[in-house]
């Protein structure tokens, strides 16, 4: 299947937004260095993209389920509130031992909480309200995440969910292969769930992005009620 964005595209794209910082720079190294399934890390263009709607959102809580080597939940971090924080969830424990580390050496350290297991016993856990979610995880357990954080989103907050367009494979009728089939079947059940607004982005593997379609436009930041307009 051809790339979902030409890739002399994502480096023009790129080369055009605000340039990635030392700390960022340095866990993308050390990830593709010691994680051979390195490619599961955002990029670069994703990893601003998902600061820049902790930004808009002014979250009081994030939620990641998965963490893999933590340049997504840093990333998110540097558009959190004051007093904002992250709880990001890591099955694998290299993964989440690494995520830690870069987690520590980060200016966020304080606003990130990496926790290692199941994420939806996890998110069974919590109490919410999850003012952005970002689900990026076993492709099979995708519409469960849904269907565990949908009900403890905040007012005005949003869902992402990452690699929905599975480098095209979504298209390939001969694929089926049980992620495929899994996220085929997320896409499918979002696109017909009447209690959800979303739309499908092409951002590098594609992003899916969902809010509640009860929530009113009349909403301050993520979780907290703005005025009547």
């Amino acid at each position: 299947m051809p790339e979902i964005v030409d890739p002399a595209l994502e480096r023009y794209a790129a080369a055009h937004s605000t340039p990635v910082i030392a700390h960022l720079e340095a866990v993308a190294h050390r990830t593709r260095a010691e994680l051979a399934a390195h490619t599961m890390m955002v990029g670069e263009i994703e990893g601003r993209f998902l600061e820049l709607l902790v930004y808009a959102l002014r979250p009081a809580h994030v939620l990641e389920i998965g963490t893999f080597s933590g340049y997504s939940a840093i990333a998110m971090a540097a558009g959190l509130p004051p007093g904002g924080r992250i709880t990001t969830c890591e099955l694998d424990a290299r993964h989440a031992e690494l995520a830690r580390a870069h987690v520590a050496a980060s200016p966020h350290a304080a606003a990130i909480d990496v926790v290692e297991g199941p994420a939806l016993d996890t998110v069974a856990r919590l109490p919410g309200p999850f003012g952005f979610v970002f689900i990026d995880a076993d492709k099979t357990s995708y519409l469960r995440y849904y269907e565990a954080v949908l009900p403890k989103l905040a007012p005005g907050g949003l869902i992402a969910a990452d690699n929905t367009l599975w480098s095209g494979r979504v298209l390939d009728d001969s694929d089926r292969s049980a992620d495929t089939e899994a996220i085929r079947a997320f896409n499918d059940a979002v696109a017909a769930d009447p209690r959800v607004v979303a739309v499908q982005l092409t951002v590098r593997d594609g992003v899916t992005l969902i809010r509640r379609a009860s929530d009113t436009t009349a909403t301050g930041p993520a979780g907290r009620p703005g005025p009547a307009r």
